[in-house]
């Protein structure tokens, strides 16, 4: 990991930018917040190379467009998604494009400072292959042909129910499967098993 490294914070709540810049400085983290993708955008490119942690639905731009751009000016900031519940298929748009990981609200600061630190490790070995993948890759192949399908539902970011009619099960079936997927992926969140799923390759029923 980069020493001293840089944080951006892009979020259009003032609230969210101060406490994340709260706890990342104490962390020791260099950190500059920004209340719009315009705004990070017009300075990214005089900026030290960092983390971007940006909220995926903001006025003006949100973040997958902030993500495109960036890409589109060879601009590469490791970049972790911040997203609600009903934002998970935004969110895996957003990492098949590239970005490192993306956290569900709310979320605890262990999980932030987790994911900010597998993120910067990316700064210093940029082409070592994450050894996450091969983990995933072998939990997924503990699942059964079924818990695969719950499982891509949940990728597509649809509701129990959606998976139980698309599939034509029961929903209380599903929530057996998905208990199921969870324990043999290891995952304690949604956001942790779709991370896993994709890290492993899998791709949502909608895409």
């Amino acid at each position: 990991m980069p020493s001293d490294p840089c944080v951006y914070i892009v979020d259009d709540d003032e609230a969210v930018r101060d406490s994340l810049s709260i706890l990342l400085k104490s962390k020791g983290y260099r950190v500059r917040s920004f209340g719009s993708a315009p705004e990070f955008l017009a300075s990214a490119p005089s900026l030290p190379i960092g983390c971007l942690i940006v909220d995926i639905r903001m006025p003006e731009m949100d973040g997958l467009e902030l993500q495109a751009r960036l890409t589109a000016r060879s601009l590469d900031f490791p970049l972790i998604v911040i997203t609600g519940h009903a934002d998970v298929p935004l969110a895996v748009r957003a990492m098949k494009a590239g970005a490192v990981d993306f956290i569900e609200k709310p979320f605890a600061s262990e999980t932030l400072l987790d994911s900010l630190d597998g993120a910067l490790s990316r700064l210093a070995s940029p082409s070592e292959r994450d050894p996450a993948t091969d983990t995933a890759v072998a939990k997924l192949a503990l699942l059964s042909s079924r818990e695969r399908e719950v499982l891509e539902g949940l990728l597509a970011g649809l509701p129990n129910k959606s998976i139980a009619y698309d599939l034509a099960i029961s929903p209380r079936t599903v929530e057996i499967h998905r208990a199921r997927v969870m324990d043999k992926m290891g995952a304690r969140s949604l956001s942790e098993l779709i991370r896993l799923a994709l890290a492993a390759g899998m791709r949502p029923w909608s895409q």
